[in-house]
């Protein structure tokens, strides 16, 4: 990730989490919070690699602790190691992955990335299960999410490898180096799961 890109990144993640801060210390209702999350993070349109439509935020990332890279079937170095990286990080995880947190892979091509494009990426590294999802879609679309996310790039070669992990629900957000080792990697979405389960306790409190 560019300089740049991540000041971006932090200037567009930094001024939701302030957001829902604020919304917390204002005692708003949890569907309240969960509107906020929407409209930052927005619906947009995608598409799985099982060609399945999804709205970003509702079917994607609500309720979950997600961890969000980004990659295009065509690199030939950063996406397959970094995508090798995460499937042992999945298996760190163990049962938390898919109960409490989903991977989501967005390809930066999807000019070429159908998703039958990404469903074959997925299995040659071993990546396939129901909770990480590998999404394309309309090019402006995948635009709008991706720079939603501050990687944003016209110049796919040089695409931001970050791993970024974070919960709507709390408005937390970490970057991760992606030369992180699966242990740490793993051991930072578990400090998201602790809080996720106290976030779910408290709305339930609320209601």
């Amino acid at each position: 990730m560019s300089g740049i890109q991540r000041i971006v990144f932090s200037i567009l993640v930094l001024g939701f989490v302030s957001a829902t801060a604020h919304a917390q210390q204002a005692k708003i209702s949890p569907a309240e919070r969960e509107a906020k999350a929407r409209e930052y993070f927005t619906d947009t349109k995608l598409k799985t690699q099982a060609d399945r439509t999804v709205r970003f935020f509702s079917d994607a990332m609500k309720n979950k602790v997600v961890l969000i890279n980004f990659v295009f079937t065509q690199c030939g170095d950063a996406c397959p190691l970094i995508t090798a990286k995460l499937v042992q990080v999945k298996k760190e995880l163990a049962e938390a992955f898919g109960k409490d947190v989903r991977f989501l892979s967005i390809s930066i091509d999807p000019q070429h990335d159908r998703p039958q494009d990404l469903a074959k990426f997925a299995a040659k590294f071993d990546a396939v299960h129901p909770e990480w999802l590998f999404l394309t879609g309309e090019p402006a679309n995948v635009e709008h999410v991706v720079k939603r996310l501050g990687a944003w790039t016209d110049d796919i070669e040089s695409h931001s490898t970050a791993i970024i992990i974070g919960s709507p629900r709390q408005g937390k957000w970490k970057k991760v180096r992606p030369d992180a080792p699966p242990k740490i990697i793993a051991e930072e979405l578990r400090h998201f799961v602790a809080g996720e389960i106290e976030a779910r306790k408290l709305a339930q409190l609320e209601r």
